[in-house]
């Protein structure tokens, strides 16, 4: 199973939109892509409590491929480019249990 975990600092206000905006947007529509990529095994998106990162993505699959499938969905690929968009910062990290 790989584990795929990325962080974002959201930008106060970016896109015509504030950052609480922008966050309920990116996970609404990242939580959507579970209905449009089988290979997702479990997605969720949470806003951080935290000072620092504002949102956090934690996604399961089965395989290394299946992780590719994901980010080279056209879906994916356009939430990706406008999260490039609003985020300062991202961290992401992947590993293999």
């Amino acid at each position: 199973m790989v584990k795929h975990i990325v962080m974002w600092k959201i930008k106060d206000f970016a896109e015509g939109k504030t950052k609480e905006e922008n966050i309920k947007y990116i996970k609404e529509s990242l939580e959507n892509l579970v209905n449009l990529i089988p290979e997702i095994k479990l997605l969720e998106v949470g806003v951080s409590l935290e000072p620092g990162f504002d949102a956090v993505l934690y996604s399961e699959f089965n395989s290394l491929p299946d992780l590719q499938i994901y980010q080279n969905h056209p879906e994916h690929k356009k939430i990706a480019e406008y999260i490039g968009k609003v985020r300062e910062e991202r961290v992401c990290g992947d590993y293999i249990i």
